[in-house]
């Protein structure tokens, strides 16, 4: 059985939540690789043209391989 894990390094981007992007970006990763851990490492924002605030996250995310 294998110890190793790659690690995949992607950004959500939701305008409801912090926790909106990063619900968004795990399951959309889980639809290509199974997961087997996940770590917020960043958060920021910004303002839309509409005015209104886009929260963006970087995840890493584990894979086993």
């Amino acid at each position: 059985m294998s110890k190793s894990y790659e690690i995949i390094e992607r950004v959500g981007i939701s305008t409801e939540s912090i926790s909106d992007a990063v619900n968004k970006v795990v399951l959309e990763t889980a639809k290509e690789k199974q997961i087997s851990w996940f770590e917020a490492v960043e958060f920021r924002g910004r303002m839309t043209s509409e005015g209104k605030i886009e929260h963006q996250v970087t995840v890493k995310i584990g894979t086993k391989i």
